[in-house]
């Protein structure tokens, strides 16, 4: 790919990672998450941003080592409100996230339990990641060189972050925190003194303890030292980082300038912004409970969709993802996106370009060398219902559109978000089920006249002929010469077909439903 090509930021970032860090055979780009909680959609951009990136980077024909630190070794600090037997992982309060029990008794461990939803809901959306469990690696001694080094140059590390800080670090302070080894807590540790091999160490609970730099297992150092630390250790090359560690002063400030202190230079970086959702106030927050998984989201896109929606957006933009009636618009708009993409809509050159590139970063897998099937979502919302949510009989609306395997999985996943969407967010005058039997209503004259014109023509030869145009035309000419208005007339109809005033656009709704599905319900009020 050329520079004029570039026209995406994730290649921009791409071409950015091979001038400032070299023309290399391999490229670590790096992210990570602390399983503190339930991982929401708002910790996802950032492995996202990594992903796209990463393409492209291979698109470059660079390889990429994609590595996913789990900080389960951090310390867990907050019990989050949505998660069952409160008072039980009350008791591991300040004791490592690792050593925390699962709650469901599903895994080995509360860290395990995240860990595992959150890889699997990555492998939903073609994300392949190298983890590193922090908790392992710190407990194998991994990191005892860097800890020492670390320790050994305190007095610098502590300069630079008292350039930031209102008040400056105390004489004695140590860029470590160890967790007792009688009571597995660090919440409690003072009077920590650093000898050059050994870390001593008194505790609230009594104890007081000394740890050996070459074979301790609890030793652990902190975030604005320890981030820096592995972007050495694992010579990384990019990293993004959010809002609130981009900050002036904040953690990516000071990283800038400890990483020097292991000899390794500051990774490419990428500001990512939050993600919101209409309806949901404030930022998303695991320990609140207040949070939406990518699994919730898959609920309503589908996987393709959800990567789109990241990938149209600059990293540093914020954005919402809406459930609401906008969900029908953000299809819409995918749908117009993939029609661009294959140049089956037309679209200005630049336009049609991005199409394209936005199209590649979202695929999953292959991307298809023709145009899926496109089930409007607005439609197959009618189709579903008017099959009372079947979608193996819905699909046989769509037999003559569903061509190979990815326009099945294409059907397959649209309805089962269309189903989603209608149970949990769909407006109630967007719901519906079609009778089975017409209610009994009372019909006046010219009603009754208009009913019987109807039926006459949806059992003619000429109805098959008609598209949503055709029958809508028709229908005014018969309410035009029985001198009635729609107001009066099409509450009516609707109450007869789906016992509601209002439904979907009519003459469209009649043929979805079938001519002779709709005339025999029509037919047995007159």
């Amino acid at each position: 790919m050329s520079q004029e090509e570039a026209i995406h930021w994730a290649d921009m970032t791409a071409e950015r990672i091979i001038k400032q860090c070299g023309d290399k055979e391999l490229y670590t780009l790096a992210s990570g998450i602390t399983p503190s909680g339930v991982v929401h959609f708002g910790n996802f951009r950032e492995v996202m941003t990594v992903d796209i990136v990463a393409r492209g980077l291979r698109k470059k024909g660079k390889k990429v080592r994609f590595i996913f630190s789990w900080d389960d070794y951090d310390t867990f600090r907050k019990v989050p409100l949505n998660l069952p037997k409160q008072e039980e992982l009350k008791k591991y309060m300040f004791q490592p996230i690792v050593d925390t029990p699962d709650p469901y008794g599903e895994h080995g461990s509360y860290a395990e339990h995240h860990e595992h939803n959150f890889e699997q809901q990555l492998a939903k959306m073609g994300i392949e990641v190298e983890p590193l469990y922090q908790a392992k690696k710190y407990r194998a001694g991994t990191y005892k060189t860097s800890i020492k080094r670390a320790l050994d140059r305190r007095d610098e590390i502590a300069a630079i972050l008292n350039k930031y800080r209102s008040e400056p670090l105390s004489a004695d302070w140590l860029p470590t925190s160890v967790y007792c080894e009688k009571c597995n807590r660090d919440s409690e540790i003072k009077d920590e003194k650093w000898d050059g091999q050994f870390l001593s160490y008194s505790c609230g609970c009594g104890h007081s303890g000394k740890e050996d730099i070459n074979t301790t297992s609890r030793i652990k150092l902190g975030w604005r030292v320890d981030w820096p630390m592995r972007w050495a250790f694992e010579k990384v090359d990019f990293e993004p980082g959010g809002k609130d560690h981009s900050s002036q002063g904040g953690s990516y400030t000071t990283a800038k300038e400890i990483v020097e202190i292991f000899d390794w230079k500051t990774p490419v970086y990428l500001q990512y912004d939050f993600v919101s959702f209409k309806g949901m106030g404030g930022k998303m927050s695991s320990s609140k409970g207040n949070l939406v998984t990518v699994n919730d989201v898959l609920n309503v896109y589908e996987p393709e969709m959800v990567r789109w929606i990241f990938a149209s957006y600059k990293s540093n933009t914020d954005f919402a993802v809406s459930f609401d009636l906008d969900v029908i618009k953000v299809y819409e708009d995918f749908d117009r996106m993939e029609r661009q993409a294959f140049g089956v809509e037309e679209a200005p050159e630049k336009k049609a370009a991005m199409a394209k590139r936005v199209y590649d970063l979202a695929a999953i897998g292959a991307v298809p060398t023709t145009m899926p099937f496109q089930p409007s979502f607005r439609h197959l919302t009618n189709i579903l219902q008017i099959h009372d949510g079947d979608i193996v009989k819905a699909r046989s609306f769509y037999e003559s559109e569903i061509k190979n395997e990815r326009d099945e999985r294409r059907f397959r996943e649209r309805s089962q978000c269309a189903l989603f969407w209608l149970k949990e967010y769909a407006p109630e005058d967007f719901k519906f089920a079609l009778n089975r039997t017409a209610p009994q209503i009372e019909l006046n004259d010219k009603n009754r006249a208009f009913l019987q014109q109807l039926v006459g023509l949806l059992e003619s030869a000429e109805a098959k002929s008609l598209d949503d145009t055709g029958l809508h035309e028709k229908m005014y000419e018969f309410m035009n010469a029985a001198e009635i208005k729609p107001g009066e007339l099409f509450p009516v109809v609707y109450e007869i077909l789906i016992s509601k005033q209002r439904g979907p656009k009519l003459a469209g709704f009649i043929l979805t439903i079938g001519l002779e599905k709709t005339a025999t319900l029509l037919k047995s009020i007159l």
